[in-house]
């Protein structure tokens, strides 16, 4: 294929979101994970923001049983508009929540057989082109967006991209893990070619302490290897493990991303992402500083 080939514009978008949130029962009973407010804000609306940023299209949503209100989240709200208008109150808190109609596509993934399972399951949407995917539990954030640094340095390179970041050591064996290659003068030295990819590695057998970080910018053949792919680590059909056998035949990089990650998948740092961002917010940061300093003595 030709270079061309690998640079076709990233219009669509997958988030799976179909995980029953258990490590946050008892709130995730009857709310889906994604919904849980980070500040004014529910977990998905950044990484649905933070695509819009990147010139993402079409979104396409993975769900599972109990995920509807993800969907009516991004639907009109007839009702509420309409009282908050007769009553004088500004709509714009709703503009994010809106998805043009059509552009917003669900897919079931009835068996969790993991993350390269949920992503297999858009294939039919996907097509022949590339796209992104966004785990909504990594909360990246920063200006511009992560997903925005990506689709610059695709332009560049074209290909498959991930996004990393280094983390202790001792803290590899629970992620997805690259094994870097050369630097390239591309967003500042930011991007770094990938020569091998590890899901759940052992301390002692981990290429680098560069771990993939919830972005994913592919090109539409992984749908095919994710078709064949076996199980792997923890029982499921891993996404890491089609992707190692992109590398060598298809471009692929990774970019570090200047920004901030909050791991929302745990509690702590759900907090952590709470604090962080209401701290940032010019409307609310010196009350809420004040408050943090009053609880911590």
């Amino acid at each position: 294929m030709s270079a061309a080939q690998f640079k076709k514009p990233v219009r669509k978008a997958v988030f799976p979101v179909a995980g029953l949130g258990t490590r946050f029962l008892p709130a995730t009973k009857a709310i889906p994970k994604e919904l849980l407010p980070v500040v004014d804000r529910p977990l998905i609306q950044y990484a649905v923001d933070e695509a819009r940023e990147a010139g993402i299209e079409e979104f396409v949503f993975v769900t599972g049983r109990g995920k509807t209100a993800i969907v009516e989240h991004f639907d009109t709200a007839y009702e509420l508009e309409a009282t908050m208008s007769a009553r004088g109150k500004s709509l714009d808190p709703l503009e994010p929540t809106r998805i043009q109609p059509g552009n917003l596509v669900t897919v079931r993934q009835q068996v969790p057989l993991g993350l390269g399972h949920a992503v297999w399951c858009a294939r039919a949407v996907i097509g022949d082109e590339p796209f992104a995917i966004f785990l909504p539990d990594e909360l990246m954030y920063g200006s511009p967006g992560c997903m925005a640094q990506m689709v610059e340095a695709y332009n560049e390179v074209g290909g498959n991209l991930v996004s990393v970041l280094e983390v202790p050591e001792e803290e590899v064996s629970s992620y997805g893990v690259i094994a870097p290659g050369a630097t390239l003068d591309v967003l500042g030295g930011a991007l770094t070619e990938v020569k091998g990819l590890v899901e759940k590695p052992k301390v002692a057998e981990a290429p680098s302490n560069k771990i993939v970080s919830g972005r994913y910018i592919l090109q539409p053949e992984i749908m095919d290897l994710l078709a064949n792919q076996g199980k792997g680590a923890g029982g499921e059909i891993q996404l890491t493990d089609s992707m190692a056998k992109l590398i060598g035949e298809q471009p692929f990089h990774a970019v570090t991303f200047a920004g901030q990650r909050f791991d929302c998948g745990s509690k702590v740092g759900f907090v952590e992402a709470t604090l962080a961002i209401a701290l940032d917010r010019p409307d609310m940061g010196s009350e809420v500083r004040t408050i943090a300093k009053k609880l911590l003595g």
